[in-house]
């Protein structure tokens, strides 16, 4: 499955509504570490069908950002029927994420 890019419009229901866990990556275009994480969560869209990959541009959407605390970049949200069930700030490798959606 392919990273599904979210935006205001379809935050809810690919995010909020989606039945399986979601792993938000929230970043911007000019972010060097959100460069270095960004292969890693293409990989992962590609791997594993048991859950939802999504990417989030800050400065497209600010305001769900800060809903959700989004401070510094990248930030990593996992989603379940949701809620947050956790959250990290900061460039993490592959088996990291993968640890988060277990």
């Amino acid at each position: 499955m392919a990273v599904i890019q979210l935006t205001k419009a379809n935050f809810v229901t690919e995010a909020l509504q989606s039945d399986k866990p979601v792993l938000i990556d929230f970043y911007a275009d000019w972010c060097g570490p959100c460069k270095l994480v960004a292969p890693i969560v293409q990989e992962l869209s590609e791997e594993n069908m048991d859950y939802k990959v999504c990417k989030l541009n800050v400065d497209d959407a600010p305001e769900i950002a800060a809903q959700y605390n989004v401070l510094s970049i990248p930030t990593l949200i996992i989603l379940r029927e949701g809620k947050v069930v956790e959250q990290v700030v900061g460039a993490r490798g592959k088996d990291a994420i993968k640890a988060m959606l277990k």
